[in-house]
């Protein structure tokens, strides 16, 4: 009986083993599929509209007026450069590690059906990593696009979604110096911005957490393009209802990062001293403070915000900087001057109704009573937020002095 037992279990173990041979039957490899790495949306131009393709639908059918042009940019297999060694060929356009295709579309959905058209392997969004969108696109409203997005399970919450000055389909066919394939150069510049201070981590699950957050409005990079191969992150562009309604200077990051306690401090700021002529100081660090209360049934907020910096430029002027008073004195002027920074950004944003701050989720947090009592909706704080007072202070100090004494 005993060998017969042991036969069974080694027949059932066998059985049991043959299951997971097949884990492969619907493998797909890499070569065969069609590596989307950067996407650009604009507002499809009369000629791109005329030539459209019927792929989802025939001209007798009565559709929408609007349509979108996308760019997509697809990896070649075998040309992507894995490392700093893999520079560029002398093969010119056939050596390109990718392959950008342009297709137009009434919705984002109905374009990604008439790229597939185009591409033999089946295209796949896994690697996506960048997605650009013209400002037109932007200033329209976004429930279609960041519909067709976020119910797609390819997409990840670390791309990067950005808004361009001008045709985004630019972003598609630019040449960097530094970096062969454009999106992973985008990518590269992004991360490094926020690595060094220099933007937040804005990601595009980022931005829907905002967006669907009753007291807080979305933003996102404001790019531009110089000479062909320049990307400049020329600010954030800011939402209201679903819509970019404004952009901020360069600078400006620096005083909404300051606003929200970003650290490290990427920013340096030049201005003109009474006494000691313009200096550039260089901030390393930032804390914030924050207080709020209701008053006269209003909400009132005070930011008190703490930088840590480096004297790093001197110059206009032949009184030295050269004691604890001097360096108090800039000190002072950087905390009123940058003060009017912070304070016009603040301003501007509550004209917009735009709380890219997140203001509305601390008095929500922190006063439920009121928060309960007079929002219905994101509206209700977006207009509420136009009229709050906010009072900021700045307090800089001065760590060390970059300069050679004269």
């Amino acid at each position: 009986m005993r060998p017969v037992r042991k036969f069974c279990s080694a027949a059932v173990a066998l059985a049991i083993l043959t299951l997971l041979l097949a884990g492969c039957w619907d493998q797909v490899e890499i070569e065969d599929r069609a590596l989307v790495l950067g996407l650009s949306i604009d507002a499809a131009t009369p000629e791109e509209m005329a030539t459209e393709e019927q792929v989802t639908h025939l001209d007798n059918m009565k559709l929408p007026g609007h349509a979108i042009s996308v760019t997509a940019q697809i990896a070649v297999p075998g040309r992507v450069p894995l490392g700093p060694g893999s520079g560029s060929s002398s093969d010119g356009a056939k050596a390109s590690p990718v392959w950008v295709v342009t297709v137009t579309g009434h919705t984002l959905d109905d374009a990604m059906n008439n790229l597939q058209q185009q591409i033999a392997d089946p295209r796949y969004l896994v690697h996506l990593r960048v997605i650009v969108i013209s400002e037109t696109i932007a200033r329209g409203r976004l429930d279609e696009l960041n519909d067709y997005l976020r119910r797609n399970p390819e997409i990840r919450r670390r791309t990067w979604l950005l808004v361009s000055e001008g045709r985004a389909s630019r972003f598609m066919d630019v040449e960097p110096p530094l970096q062969r394939v454009p999106t992973l150069y985008i990518l590269s510049m992004m991360e490094k911005a926020v690595a060094s201070g220099k933007f937040p981590r804005d990601y595009l699950g980022r931005f829907w957490s905002a967006d669907s957050k009753w007291g807080e409005s979305a933003y996102l990079p404001y790019v531009a393009l110089r000479d062909k191969e320049n990307i400049l992150i020329e600010g954030l562009a800011y939402f209201s209802g679903n819509r970019m309604v404004n952009t901020t200077k360069p600078l400006e990051i620096g005083a909404f990062m300051a606003v929200q306690g970003m650290d490290p401090g990427g920013y340096s700021a030049l201005f003109k001293t009474r006494e000691y002529g313009n200096v550039i100081i260089k901030t390393n660090r930032r804390f914030t403070k924050t207080t709020s209360s209701i008053r006269d049934g209003k909400p009132y907020l005070k930011y008190e915000l703490y930088f840590e910096g480096d004297l790093d430029e001197h110059f206009d002027s032949k009184k030295p900087v050269s004691s604890a008073a001097a360096l108090h004195k800039i000190e002072q002027e950087f905390n009123t001057q940058i003060k009017g920074v912070v304070s016009g950004l603040i301003g501007r944003t509550q004209k917009d109704h735009s709380d890219i701050f997140g203001m509305g989720e601390l008095i929500r947090a922190r006063h439920p009573g009121y928060w309960k009592q007079h929002i219905r909706e994101k509206k209700d704080w977006e207009d509420i937020y136009s009229g709050i007072t906010v009072d900021v202070e700045l307090h800089m100090h001065l760590q060390r002095v970059g300069l050679k004494g004269r």
